[in-house]
């Protein structure tokens, strides 16, 4: 048991270690992208600038989604 409580010891401090590192490698990141002009943290997508949709886009899509709705809303109701 003695060797059991050692190794967890040691697996926890490399974990501590890590979590230091990992804390650092972040603010260096957030350093070189405040540098690069970007606010923040990165997008979901990973790419760190954000897409702006235009008026009409953002019209075409809701009224896409607003048909799906509909459609979907059409077959629960003649399914019932």
């Amino acid at each position: 048991m003695a060797n059991l409580t050692g190794t967890l010891a040691q697996l926890r401090d490399e974990r501590k270690q890590a979590q230091l590192q990992v804390a650092k490698l972040d603010e260096a990141i957030l350093v070189i992208e405040r540098l690069l002009g970007h606010k923040g943290r990165r997008t979901s997508s990973g790419t760190g600038v954000r897409r702006v949709l235009s008026p009409a886009a953002k019209r075409r899509i809701s009224q896409a989604q607003k048909a799906r709705w509909a459609k979907f809303r059409a077959q629960k109701r003649a399914a019932a």
